[in-house]
């Protein structure tokens, strides 16, 4: 399993793709494995402000729902209504096509991890 080293990661399994103000969101591949199949994806609305660490949705799946959360203080810019239509999407491509959200930001205010981090807390979880 690898992981794109332009993005970076949460110890929830959201990734961050950052460029200027602008952060593309979508949830890592270790995690829709975990996950199995998606069967619903409950996004938030454009112009909604969402506070680091906030719960901005939820993913479904075979197995379980699990909650989408923020991974830097921002306001929503855009909905990736395309994977939302089009779920299996997500696994295809998490990284590029799989976005679910974008958002524009003043600082970065989370917490977030390089590759080889996330890489090792993948580790100590299995």
């Amino acid at each position: 399993m690898s992981f794109p080293k332009e993005l970076k990661y949460t110890r929830e399994h959201e990734w961050v793709r950052l460029e200027g103000n602008t952060a593309a969101i979508g949830i890592t591949s270790y995690a829709l494995e975990q996950l199995g199949d998606v069967v619903h994806l409950d996004l938030p609305k454009v112009g909604e402000t969402f506070k680091a660490g906030s719960t901005f949705g939820s993913i479904e799946s075979t197995k379980t729902v699990s909650d989408l959360y923020m991974p830097i203080t921002g306001k929503v810019t855009e909905i990736n209504a395309a994977i939302a239509k089009k779920l299996e999407g997500l696994s295809d491509d998490p990284y590029v096509a799989g976005w679910l959200i974008k958002i524009s930001f003043a600082s970065n205010d989370g917490e977030l991890m390089a590759p080889a981090d996330y890489q090792k807390l993948i580790a100590e979880e299995e």
